[in-house]
């Protein structure tokens, strides 16, 4: 078994979990820097104002990807740096910015892979209704159209949005993520149809704007559910592939059909059928662009359990060994998902965050000794080695994260880097899974 020769190893972060700068040259609040300052639904108060203050000390960061021998690295553009108040005018010291990056990731051969949007939606917009908003999609075709316009001659690889399932289940209807709300059921739909009208709009900038190698997908979070054998393979399709009230905001097809097949899921139609909104004639044609790969974030998976009079349900392994954040750690959950989402969406896979929690810490001789971690992504990368020699298109992997960074509400008390961050003075160290991971880059994984 093996990697194609072109596999694409990576690492990934986003803006506002890194960058600091929050409001440095022209850059204003986001809804993440409005909940952090203002709410107590941080953790120990935290905020992202400095983060890895990595918008100052971005080339020292790119010679740490280039010594860990990173082939690319995948970030997240500021919306909020960049158009300061989300639509109007353009912020010129926040483009020049991405361009140090864009420009340092190629002088390091690093090819970079550009997310249009990680989370940090612009208050501005939050102010004039934000995904509520029937104009909010043609708010982010704006901003995707800067974008385009700007980098599209050096960035070729493009996600548009990052998983919207989170950022509309946490932030609008459980209200624990910004901009912290609790909506009714009928107004989340909403929401989530005019972030896939958001996606729609900007896909086609993107590659109206690019060239015959540009590549264009997204980054959902992918919830699904494993077999404990074979013989329950399809039975667990089924389930990662459909809607019930249990999995409502984690729907896969629900987020997916629409961008790939270019309709809603009919078991989602009629579950939801009493909260749809209505939808315009046109959207769907909006919605459904030409789209080059499956990107997906994974981290982990529920399992079937069978009670003895065959009812089926999924859970969380009470037995799994977990992670840092309580996560399970289920190591075949690449190898399933790859199979699944290829089967039914029929596009190359790339697997655009894994990586897990750890309770990482300097020694006294310098190191971060994260043998867990080495573990976790040595088992899971078995899985995905598996999926790709079994004929699975699997273009890439990027581990998550990068550096330790912001996590959202849980502040800095959560480490998922390859490089340890000492927040409070800077510093960087490469972990031990990031001298493996160069090793496993620099031989294409042989050894998984």
């Amino acid at each position: 078994m093996s990697f194609k020769k072109d596999f694409v190893w990576g690492a990934a972060t986003a803006a506002y979990q890194i960058e600091g700068a929050a409001f440095t040259d022209g850059r204003k609040a986001s809804v993440w820097d409005e909940c952090t300052h203002h709410t107590k639904y941080i953790k120990l108060g935290a905020t992202g104002d400095v983060a890895c203050d990595h918008y100052n000390r971005c080339n020292e960061d790119l010679d740490i990807m280039k010594e860990v021998g990173l082939q690319a690295y995948r970030f997240s553009f500021s919306w909020p740096r960049i158009i300061p108040d989300g639509v109007g005018a353009i912020n010129p010291k926040g483009l020049e910015f991405y361009d140090r990056l864009i420009d340092g990731l190629l002088e390091r051969n690093i090819t970079p892979y550009a997310t249009l949007f990680h989370w940090d939606f612009p208050l501005e917009l939050y102010h004039r209704g934000g995904w509520l908003n029937p104009d909010s999609s043609k708010w982010f075709e704006e901003y995707a159209a800067v974008i385009a316009n700007r980098y599209s001659d050096r960035i070729k690889n493009w996600m548009t949005i990052n998983e919207p399932q989170c950022f509309i289940e946490f932030g609008h209807s459980q209200g624990i993520h910004a901009p912290f709300l609790k909506l009714p059921f009928s107004q989340i739909l909403l929401a989530a149809h005019n972030v896939l009208l958001a996606h729609g709009r900007a896909a086609k900038v993107l590659r109206d704007a690019g060239s015959s190698d540009t590549r264009i997908g997204y980054a959902p979070v992918g919830a699904i559910t494993t077999p404990e054998s074979e013989k329950d393979a399809e039975l667990a399709r089924k389930l990662t592939l459909s809607i019930t009230e249990e999995n409502l905001f984690l729907a896969n097809t629900w987020w997916s059909d629409p961008m790939f097949l270019g309709q809603y899921p009919e078991d989602g139609l009629k579950l939801f059928e009493k909260h749809l909104p209505k939808f315009g004639q046109d959207d769907m044609k909006i919605i459904h662009q030409p789209l080059d790969f499956y990107g997906v974030n994974i981290y982990n998976a529920q399992r079937i359990i069978k009670s003895e009079n065959a009812e089926v349900k999924t859970i969380t392994d009470p037995y799994a060994p977990v992670n840092a954040f309580d996560c399970p750690l289920t190591p075949d959950v690449l190898y399933w998902a790859s199979k699944f989402f290829y089967d039914r969406y029929q596009k190359p896979i790339i697997i655009t965050e894994n990586g897990m929690c750890g309770t990482d810490y300097v020694n006294r001789q310098g190191k971060v000794i994260d043998d867990h971690r080495i573990v976790y992504t040595e088992q899971y990368l078995a899985g995905l080695k598996k999926a790709a020699a079994e004929g699975i298109p699997i273009d890439g992997y990027f581990h998550w994260s990068m550096f330790d960074n912001f996590e959202w509400a849980e502040g800095y008390t959560k480490r998922f880097g390859l490089v340890h961050v000492d927040y409070h003075n800077g510093t960087r160290t490469i972990k031990e899974s990031g001298k493996w991971y160069k090793n496993v880059i620099a031989t294409n994984g042989e050894q998984i």
